[in-house]
């Protein structure tokens, strides 16, 4: 069973700097494909960073980029969300999100999984 517990969310200054942290268990985690998402109040969730099981792809929103940094560590079964130069408009619930690849009978199938979203707050 997969589960995502993310934490290192807070309250912090407009300018200020949070890492979120999300730690997962499960079998094989350096085979998934991990990312980041947010929600603000009264809008849809939103793709903030991918980051694929061999490191080679990293993606970006463009709101994000340069200002943010998607990592892992595999032998923590970790996903991190460095994030610098914060901004107001940077409040959000953060969530992580797995896709994990399973096989079962000879048939692959794709998982998605979310954990329960970690609240940033960034003051003006």
């Amino acid at each position: 069973q997969v589960q995502l517990v993310e934490s290192g969310g807070g309250l912090v200054q407009a300018g200020g700097s949070l890492r979120l942290s999300c730690a997962a268990s499960g079998r094989a985690f350096s085979s998934w494909d991990l990312g980041w998402y947010r929600q603000a109040p009264g809008k849809e969730r939103e793709f903030v960073a991918s980051i694929d099981w061999s490191e080679d792809d990293l993606t970006y929103a463009d709101f994000v980029k340069g200002r943010f940094t998607i990592s892992r560590d595999n032998d923590r079964s970790t996903v991190y969300l460095q994030m610098n130069s914060l901004k107001p408009e940077d409040t959000a619930i953060y969530y992580c999100h797995a896709v994990v690849l399973e096989s079962k009978a000879s048939v692959d199938y794709e998982y998605e999984y979310w954990g329960q979203g970690a609240q940033v707050t960034v003051s003006s």
